[in-house]
């Protein structure tokens, strides 16, 4: 047998209880920031050539909680304790974008619980490219990987990352617990979320510590466009309660009333599904991120998304109108869908049903309300309430009989390709979510979108339909969290992170 390898390390840190959240997350990232900056020094010496006999490790915090009580606590809350006695923990990553999200839920720990916390090292090792930031491009760096300096590669020296291990089963519900194994506290532990850090920014051109919690997906750039205008007139004005617009490149414009001007360098090229932040304090502004046609861009883009854990998400977009009562322009507010998309079948079993949500049915029907003037049955004649269908075949409406077959026996009233993967991932990683679509075109009754045609919609709708999703955004703001995060979304024996 050969020997097992030393690993260097830097000195352990002793786990210590805490009452006060604040004080824990102090010392959340006082671990975080000196175990990648020991990792960052010994991968810089051997990019340097200085040659190695050991491996090198260094591992994330932890959160960990002890209870002992079956006490039943106050049946109203969503989140914010654990389901039953025992050790319940996990590890955290990037604490620094995370401050008030790991404030609040270990804050409520503390208090519906009544006992400390302990904060300490776990036993998941940091994968050396997670020390960095950003994405360090380790072929690049290593320039020179013939030269004899380099006698022991990367992997045989560092940890790196492990996708095998960076599953979704916590959130799916196919974790499997090994005996004396501490149960999860949250849906994501820390390199799962680090690999979702990186890929955000890949995708969407901006840095994750720039998204906030009330996100709008769109797929059309026109809305990109309106957004983007809408923004700056409102930080020109110097309006307050703002501070910045983020566009891809980080190039962040400023509120006029805090000194205006702006920074960065836009990107050299468009990512591939953009992203732009609204900023107000307390990452209660607004991102908007075109994630262009299809499911597979939806499912990605939510999929990293979920672990910044946001408040809400909407999918404002266009539609077919599959009714021959529906006008170009008119909304559509889906209250079910059909899953004919099969990105999410093997997760989500299409035998699940994804509920309406309440709480964000009100809030879009209250602002067409509000933007339209058009109230209680009036308002019928601009919006209709119904199934949205998302397929994955762009060409659906010559795909021969049996679809539209299909589409008529789901009593859908509006066709697209994304809605469901959203709605659906939101019900799969318990971030609330809605759908109000604009229909476009009617393929089924001969008004098929045609450029002049499509360039007047555009112009007359865009404005229109955002400032909807904007509305509803901003009412749901005023809602407690708790209340917000619906109980609808938490399974029997739920982590207790939000």
């Amino acid at each position: 047998m050969s020997p097992t390898p030393s690993i260097e390390t830097p000195p352990p840190i002793t786990t210590e209880a805490f009452v006060d959240a604040a004080a824990a997350v102090v010392r959340l990232e006082e671990i975080y920031e000196r175990n990648t900056g020991f990792l960052r020094n010994r991968f810089e010496a051997y990019v340097n050539g200085v040659p190695f006999t050991t491996r090198v490790r260094a591992h994330y915090p932890f959160v960990r909680i002890t209870t002992s009580s079956h006490a039943r606590l106050d049946s109203r809350l969503a989140y914010g304790f654990v389901a039953g006695p025992g050790v319940h923990e996990t590890s955290i990553t990037r604490p620094d974008i995370f401050r008030t999200y790991l404030t609040e839920q270990i804050g409520l720990l503390i208090k519906n619980h009544g006992v400390a916390v302990e904060i300490g090292e776990s036993n998941e090792p940091i994968p050396i490219h997670f020390a960095y930031r950003r994405d360090i491009n380790i072929e690049a760096a290593l320039t020179i990987a013939d030269s004899s300096a380099f006698t022991r590669s990367l992997r045989d020296i560092f940890d790196t990352p492990d996708l095998a291990a960076m599953d979704d089963a916590i959130a799916d519900g196919t974790f499997e617990l090994t005996p004396g194994v501490p149960e999860p506290l949250a849906l994501f532990r820390a390199a799962r979320v680090d690999y979702s850090l990186r890929r955000l920014y890949h995708y969407t051109g901006t840095d994750p510590e720039h998204f906030q919690n009330f996100v709008i997906f769109t797929n059309y750039q026109f809305y990109v466009d309106a957004f983007v205008q809408l923004s700056q007139q409102r930080l020109a004005s110097g309006e307050a309660g703002l501070e910045a617009f983020v566009a891809p490149g980080n190039v962040t414009t400023h509120n006029a009333r805090l000194g205006g001007g702006t920074t960065g360098t836009p990107s050299e090229r468009v990512p591939q599904m953009p992203a732009f932040h609204l900023v107000r304090p307390g990452c209660r502004g607004i991102t908007l991120i075109n994630i262009g046609i299809g499911p597979s861009n939806a499912r990605n883009i939510t999929d990293h998304v979920a672990v910044l854990r946001p408040h809400a998400w909407l999918m404002i977009g266009h539609c077919a109108g599959l009714r021959n009562t529906q006008r170009l322009g008119d909304y559509v507010l889906a209250h079910g869908y059909v899953r004919e998309d099969h990105v999410l079948d093997h997760e989500l079993p299409l035998w699940v049903p994804i509920p309406a949500l309440a709480e964000m049915q009100v809030a879009l029907e209250e602002a067409v309300g509000e933007v339209t003037g058009l109230t209680g049955f009036e308002l019928k004649r601009l919006m209709r309430t119904g199934t949205v269908a998302s397929v994955d075949n762009r060409n659906w409406e010559i795909s021969g009989p049996q679809v539209i077959r299909r589409m008529s026996q789901s009593r859908a009233v509006a066709l697209d390709m994304e809605s469901a993967a959203i709605a659906a991932n939101g019900y799969r990683f318990r971030v609330p979510y809605g759908t109000l679509l604009c229909v476009s075109d009617k393929p089924l009754h001969g008004e098929i979108k045609l450029a002049g045609m499509a360039s007047e919609f555009y112009r007359q709708r865009v404005g229109q339909h955002l400032e909807i999703g904007l509305k509803a955004l901003e009412r749901l703001k005023q809602q407690e969290s708790e209340r917000l995060h619906s109980r609808k979304l938490r399974s029997f024996a739920e982590v207790a992170f939000q």
